[in-house]
């Protein structure tokens, strides 16, 4: 008998353990360097985002005429704009809007893209028929175009505080973010289309195959069908695909500041500091160049930590 359980315990230790996909997925994702350059870039934003109150050198209001268009020194770095204010600083506060932009907006296009696909691929026909129309409808319509005009508007008209009804919580809520809100909402309209088509493909996919038809044989509801069996296996997908849209959503909203339909000044974005700077570059370069590198390298590191994320959940890269 002791020769038995010590050969058992021999053969479970030899034993390989089971791996899973994401597990096989994150051993490729650390593997990847540029992937790992990447999320620590986007780690390092994260965490200056959050600490700027702490971090920050000045106040991004914080201003001196005698300091108007004041070049890098020790005291600031980076010199200061033509309102006397920090830079650096200015910086520093402008990571929280774009990185904001960049999660709420693949925040909501995960949720209802997710949620919109899933609904249309499962239940098929005219209900399917029907929602995809209306996304063909939606991708009529140039994306920036309409996120621009949906910003004029609501820039147009929320901008009276009316005290007492809904237009008036929004436009005070709007504020009390630096604008901030709509964009939110702009970004969030448009961003879900791509998602849903994608979503409801692999709905549409997976529902045909056995396990699927097993849990239908077994008398399995459509709620555990979708929570058990679909919705698992169209997440990892789902992820990566919005991992890559990430950057755009960095994009738009700095266009969006650029051309005035962004934040509200004085609150600091680095787009609007582009739209500052560029009055006065030719002799003041480095209210130009200091935003487009901090633009240009959270795009670099949104884009590598995405690629990576692809890169390790593609069936392809497994042995």
């Amino acid at each position: 008998m002791g020769m038995e359980r010590r050969v058992r315990r021999a053969e479970k230790q030899k034993a390989p353990k089971p791996r899973s996909l994401w597990r096989d997925a994150m051993r490729r994702l650390i593997r990847n360097k540029a992937a790992i350059v990447g999320g620590f870039i986007v780690f390092s934003l994260v965490i200056v985002a959050i600490g700027a109150n702490w971090i920050a050198p000045y106040g991004y209001t914080e201003g001196h005429i005698r300091d108007n268009y004041l070049a890098p020194n020790s005291s600031h770095l980076m010199g200061c704009d033509f309102m006397g204010r920090d830079v650096l600083s200015r910086l520093i506060y402008g990571a929280r809007v774009s990185l904001a932009a960049a999660f709420v907006g693949a925040l909501t296009s995960f949720l209802i893209g997710v949620i919109y696909g899933l609904v249309s691929g499962f239940l098929g026909g005219k209900v399917d028929n029907a929602m995809m129309r209306f996304v063909d409808i939606m991708f009529a319509f140039p994306t920036l175009l309409l996120i621009i005009l949906l910003m004029v508007y609501f820039k147009s008209t929320f901008s009276v505080i009316e005290p007492g009804t809904f237009r008036g919580f929004l436009s005070g809520l709007d504020r009390s973010m630096g604008g901030m809100l709509f964009i939110f909402i702009g970004i969030g309209i448009t961003s879900w289309l791509g998602m849903a088509r994608l979503i409801r493909g692999m709905t549409l996919s997976v529902r045909e195959k056995e396990y699927m038809e097993a849990a239908r044989a077994i008398g399995a509801s459509r709620t555990r069908q979708v929570f058990r069996h679909v919705f698992p296996n169209i997440l990892g997908p789902a992820i990566v695909s919005q991992a890559l849209q990430i950057p755009g959503f960095i994009l738009y909203e700095a266009f969006l500041s650029f051309i005035g339909l962004g934040v509200n000044p004085p609150t600091p974005s680095w787009g609007a500091m582009l739209n500052e700077g560029y009055i006065g570059m030719r002799s003041h370069f480095n209210l130009v160049l200091w935003p487009a590198v901090a633009i240009s390298i959270t795009l670099f590191a949104f884009n590598f930590l995405g690629d990576g994320v692809r890169d390790a959940f593609d069936p392809r890269q497994t042995r």
